[in-house]
């Protein structure tokens, strides 16, 4: 066990925990930000995604002691004074979820991405988020929400 200090959310925070615990754990049970979820604990599935530095990582394989110093954003942290992200605004408008479960890791992948590529075209999305499961088949609108925030139409971007 042992003090790891990282900025979680905008917010410094500090937990002391057995440093190979996976970052998704903590997050869930010690921290209570249970929009991450756990889905497969392989890095297959997607579920667990945040973003650390600016990167879309899996928190079910990435250990709490990897974030040490480092920038850590959850489906938690996205909002803003009670504003919805855009990419959470198109999610809404898009009805990109049927059950919801894989929805926060699909937005973080989502955000990771527009960071790097803002205007990213429909194949790039699809590749882009190729890796993430969602068993209620709502790939088409999950697309289709993540485009209209790449081309502008919903207002803001990925901030």
């Amino acid at each position: 066990m042992r003090p790891v200090s990282f900025t979680l959310n905008g917010k410094p925070t500090r937990v002391t925990v057995d440093e190979t615990r996976p970052l998704l754990w903590v997050l869930r049970d010690d921290l209570g930000l249970t929009g991450t979820k756990f889905g497969c604990g392989q890095a297959s599935c997607g579920s667990c995604t945040v973003v650390v530095n600016n990167q879309a990582v899996r928190s079910c394989v990435t250990a709490i002691g990897d974030v040490e110093g480092k920038q850590v954003l959850t489906i938690e942290g996205l909002e803003r004074n009670g504003q919805l992200h855009p990419i959470q605004q198109a999610f809404v408008k898009y009805a990109a979820f049927q059950c919801g479960y894989c929805t926060p890791g699909m937005i973080m992948e989502a955000y990771a991405f527009l960071l790097k590529n803002p205007k990213a075209t429909r194949a790039a999305i699809i590749k882009a988020m190729d890796q993430h499961l969602c068993r209620c088949g709502a790939h088409v609108r999950i697309v289709q929400a993540i485009e209209t925030v790449a081309s502008g139409t919903v207002k803001g971007g990925a901030r």
